[in-house]
């Protein structure tokens, strides 16, 4: 794509004063940097994505609310985690975090285990053992 042609339509980024680096071709056919603001597809995709996101929070949330879930699951979505990453940042197997997703097995866990998941959600461990949901 030429410099010229590299476009700068609103999006996401726009409100939130952000550009993109991209590689573009020069005047003279040399590869170079540009910024942009982004375009209309990136947008859609963007606003898409972020649609599935929130579907998502707002899921387990109710199923943190309706006793099926254990906070972890909410605050796993809410900061864009799956269960590989949540289980590498609190440095646990995958299996053992999953079980943790069980409310009756949350219930039971001790603070220093609690500490591990509150410090990687960036809350304490009393926000974690008392979010219901509802709120």
């Amino acid at each position: 794509m030429k410099k010229q042609d590299l476009p700068q339509d609103e999006s996401n980024m726009t409100t939130a004063n952000m550009t993109e680096v991209l590689y573009v071709t020069d005047d003279n056919d040399n590869y170079t940097t540009a910024n942009s603001t982004g375009w209309e597809a990136k947008k859609l995709a963007l606003d898409e994505s972020m649609a599935l996101i929130n579907e998502r929070i707002e899921e387990a949330k109710q199923n943190v609310a309706n006793n099926i879930a254990s906070p972890i699951i909410y605050f796993m979505e809410l900061n864009k985690m799956d269960l590989s990453v949540l289980a590498s940042y609190v440095g646990m197997w995958k299996w053992r975090v999953k079980r943790h997703f069980k409310p009756k097995i949350f219930k039971k866990l001790d603070d220093s285990v609690l500490k591990k998941y509150a410090d990687t959600f960036g809350i304490t461990i009393n926000e974690l053992k008392n979010f219901d949901g509802k709120s």
